[in-house]
């Protein structure tokens, strides 16, 4: 499914692109303590090299975890008849219970799920979550055999350039590992409805259709996202690939093991990071920090008279809106990055109050916003 020339990497719908084993002891392992294994591989006997190794080994300790999804979807043709239609993506097994983790927009509308294990059996799938605002999802199935499960690793503290890798289901080939860097940290994106996704991880490990809703895993097997969303101007894989940070699910999950109704909460803006040069060619503090363009009808930052940009400019080659509040602190810290403020209303839930610091009019002031809810179907 494209969005002009983002394309979600769940979908292959009707054929068409729209868009091992390891001891439960070691998967609890934390992000600090290491791999997930401890014993050289047949493989260091081969003559490989270091990084290559280290692919083997994440493959071979990871791939049993990552499942097949498909989805029955039902539509209706140009002469109104309701046909099924197929969507093919990608999921991760996250407890020994049979949970899955995978993209809200791979079983969106779907009348049945099904997961297939790599061993080839399949099970049908219970959806348990659905976040559409974050595009992920939580399903389960009732496994006959005890299951593998994934460790989830800490996305707040990832570095541009260093390694990833990628398992999924490209055009339904299951089971493909590709490699890559994290290109860039707190990319904003159209979703599948022209939702915002904030907070992305760019990277350059190859995502296709069929990948969406698979782990993007760092060097020690830690799964720091999940692979959503492509950029490619014929729908296929350029080089530029985006993941949800797996940060953004421990709070469903959270939510979901205290057996409340999830729901995501939503301030209603969209802003740009500028900082230095930029932020003073715009006449604001050097210090910088997210500059409100736009303010959404009735939403909580609405309500709370925040203000987007009332005119545009041109600085360098890049256009930007002027006017409005430049946000320069968020629960008492600066901004410092670009994903500052979408951290700060991950912790939070519909109606707690956010705590802001904005510049306007040549001085700052403290506002209060008493965070609103997410749709639940965007």
């Amino acid at each position: 499914m494209r969005f002009r020339t983002l394309v979600i990497a769940a979908a292959l719908v009707g054929g068409f692109v729209y868009l091992t084993t390891v001891p439960d002891s070691l998967l609890r392992r934390s992000l600090s303590s290491g791999p997930l294994w401890s014993k050289p591989t047949v493989a260091r006997s081969a003559g490989l090299g270091a990084d290559e190794l280290n692919n083997i080994d994440v493959y071979k300790y990871t791939k049993d975890s990552v499942v097949y999804i498909t989805s029955t979807v039902y539509q209706r043709t140009f002469f109104f008849d309701v046909v099924p239609s197929r969507a093919l993506g990608s999921g991760f097994i996250i407890n020994a219970e049979g949970q899955i983790v995978t993209n809200y927009h791979v079983i969106s509308g779907s009348s049945q799920v099904v997961v297939t294990l790599p061993d080839h059996s399949q099970y049908k799938a219970q959806v348990l979550v659905r976040d559409p605002a974050d595009d992920l999802a939580l399903i389960r199935i009732e496994p006959k055999k005890k299951l593998t499960h994934l460790n989830l690793g800490d996305s707040d503290h990832l570095q541009v350039g260093q390694k990833v890798l990628a398992i999924g289901n490209p055009f339904g080939l299951d089971g493909t590992l590709t490699t890559g860097v994290v290109s860039s940290l707190g990319r904003e994106i159209k979703g599948e409805n022209n939702q915002s996704l904030e907070g992305m991880i760019q990277t350059d490990a190859a995502i296709n259709s069929g990948n969406s809703g698979g782990p993007l895993l760092d060097s020690q097997g830690n799964v720091i996202g999940i692979n959503t969303a492509i950029y490619g101007p014929n729908g296929g894989n350029v080089g530029i690939g985006f993941a949800m940070p797996i940060n953004r699910v421990k709070g469903m999950l959270d939510e979901f093991r205290a057996g409340r109704s999830f729901r995501r909460p939503r301030l209603g803006i969209t802003t740009v990071f500028v900082v230095g040069d930029l932020a003073e060619a715009l006449r604001l503090p050097a210090s910088g920090g997210l500059l409100i363009q736009e303010v959404a009808r009735g939403s909580a930052a609405d309500a709370a008279g925040l203000r987007g940009a009332n005119s545009a400019v041109v600085v360098g080659n890049q256009q930007l809106g002027v006017g409005g509040d430049l946000v320069t602190a968020i629960e008492g810290k600066a901004v410092e990055e670009p994903d500052t403020l979408t951290r700060a209303i991950a912790r939070k839930r519909p109606g707690d109050i956010l705590d802001l610091t904005v510049f306007r009019g040549g001085r700052s002031m403290p506002v209060k916003v008493k965070l609103g809810e997410a749709p639940e179907e965007l």
